[in-house]
């Protein structure tokens, strides 16, 4: 969603931050470029005129600190104040109020809120264990309610039962009292939207609002919307009184505009925001983990937490043992592959790490991306059992016959074997008495760098909750480890400012790629 906005913004600040002394003029240069890149990235223009200026006035007179140079000293600024923009801190729906807490979707068609609602059911039923009603008052979109009951019958949530001929008030109460009497915690009414904002819509909802008491009402917007997003949200918040915002379609190729101009203009937290189609891929909205991906600082916290999500423990504690035993095969290998595409592929794992945003496009063109995954995907799914399993048993006529299987051909085959082999000889390294000392020595080194030198390694980060691991990623950045500033990735040990191991310009140094002539 971003990618371009951070572009941008990396490209400025990264020239401000290699220099060791700013003149306002200097300033005023970086802040021209800032405000053309937001317009660009459709931020309302009178969000955009308040950001630029708080920026320049805190950046005109502020203080440096010895150890910062001052081109840092502004990107904290414009961090801190993108931050500020999106809110200061994550807020979730809040369920405090007695049962059934009423939960109203607003916002026009198309936006997505029957689906919204679905996941915001889903996600209700499966993380907070709360037992919800969804009720659909869309009487005019052609099967909108059938939509809402087939979303219920996948996600195993209940519905209420459609009446023909009852008003959208009519059913909202309808739902509520249901509700109370079926013991439910949670009611979601997915209200109907239209094309444009008009005087019926809003006097239904006004209605609707009346007859259900809702304790949240939340405004569905698409994220691609632009800039009439922000003409969407006061409306709808002039009229019918907002607590909330939803943004779908995030994982789209808009600009970001909306999110950054709603929150600003409205003053409501944007609570949640769609990234994929899944009744899974709803995520709560953190402004500071966002503020960070926009400068390319990365989100190691949100990476952590995916890991946690799609990493299946069973597999994990038995590819250690593996790894003890000096043993990885093909199907290992394979293992490894899906739990990355699960985690958002190489562009996604990336685009979260500090620093290594820029990196993307150069991983592209040396040919690693997640296109070449899949094609590795397939040449080890086109093998028989045995030959997983042993992938000495691959002699010409058993590639050839993979080749044809899997689209590829016999270069491609090797460069897997190759990639395999390397990985397979790191883990016997890793997993020996004589490489399990190294790795031991490695991890310590680097707990110590982190300030936790007494717990004799990394800590387990599955088992941290989202508050410690933010503190932790602070503990990192006043290491100097993977601050994350635009230019470099800090001071991890060994990687040489900002650059990983034989990377150079672009990744010659890893299995299964072509080395450069």
């Amino acid at each position: 969603m971003f990618e371009s906005l951070q572009d941008r913004l990396g490209l400025i600040l990264n020239g401000l931050t290699g220099r060791g002394a700013l003149s306002e003029a200097d300033v005023s240069a970086a802040l021209r470029e800032v405000r053309r890149a937001l317009l660009e990235a459709d931020v309302a223009l009178e969000v955009v005129r308040s950001f630029t200026d708080r920026v320049r006035a805190k950046a005109v007179g502020a203080e440096v600190l010895k150890s910062i140079k001052p081109g840092q000293m502004v990107v904290k600024i414009v961090h801190d104040e993108l931050v500020e923009m999106l809110g200061a801190t994550g807020v979730s729906i809040d369920l405090n109020a007695p049962a059934p807490v009423v939960i109203m979707m607003v916002g026009l068609q198309g936006s997505g809120k029957t689906t919204t609602s679905g996941k915001i059911a889903h996600r209700l039923n499966t993380r907070e264990k709360k037992k919800v009603l969804m009720a659909s008052l869309d009487t005019r979109r052609p099967a909108a309610q059938e939509q809402l009951r087939q979303l219920g019958v996948q996600a195993g949530i209940d519905t209420l039962p459609v009446i023909a001929g009852q008003s959208p008030t009519d059913i909202a109460a309808r739902a509520v009292q249901a509700a109370k009497l079926g013991g439910h915690d949670v009611v979601i009414l997915d209200t109907a939207g239209r094309t444009h904002i008009d005087e019926p819509l809003m006097i239904e909802m006004a209605e609707i609002k009346r007859r259900s008491n809702p304790h949240e009402i939340l405004l569905v917007a698409d994220a691609l919307t632009g800039q009439d997003a922000v003409n969407l949200a006061r409306n709808f918040d002039e009229r019918v009184g907002i607590t909330g915002l939803v943004l779908t379609r995030m994982d789209g190729d808009g600009r970001g505009g909306a999110a950054l101009s709603m929150r600003a203009v409205t003053g409501k937290p944007i609570k949640l925001i769609g990234v994929g189609e899944k009744m899974s891929e709803l995520d709560e909205f953190h402004p500071r983990r966002v503020a960070d991906r926009i400068l390319g600082m990365g989100d190691i916290v949100s990476l952590v937490e995916k890991a946690a999500e799609n990493i299946d423990a069973e597999k994990a504690a038995a590819m250690a043992a593996k790894m003890k035993s000096g043993k990885f095969d093909l199907n290992d290998l394979a293992d490894q592959l899906s739990q990355m595409q699960k985690m958002g592929g190489m562009g996604g794992i990336m685009g979260m790490m500090p620093g290594m945003s820029g990196m993307k496009d150069k991983m592209a063109a040396a040919g690693l991306d997640d296109r070449m995954f899949k094609r590795q995907m397939a040449i080890i799914s086109s093998m028989t059992k045995a030959e997983r399993a042993n992938p000495d048993l691959l002699k010409h006529s058993r590639k050839k016959r993979i080749a044809a299987g899997s689209g590829t051909d016999a270069s491609d085959i090797n460069k897997l074997l190759k990639m395999h082999r390397q990985m397979a000889d790191m883990m016997k390294a890793m997993g020996g008495k004589k490489g399990g000392g190294m790795m031991k020595q490695m991890m310590g080194g680097l707990a110590g760098k982190m300030g936790l030198g007494g717990m004799g390694g990394m800590p387990d980060l599955s088992s941290l909750d989202p508050k410690q691991l933010e503190a932790l990623q602070k503990q990192a950045e006043a290491s100097g480890l993977g601050k994350g500033m635009p230019g470099g990735m800090g001071g991890l040990p060994g990687l040489g400012g900002g650059k990983l191991p034989g990377l150079g310009g672009g990744f010659p140094g890893l299995p299964g790629l072509p080395k450069k002539k």
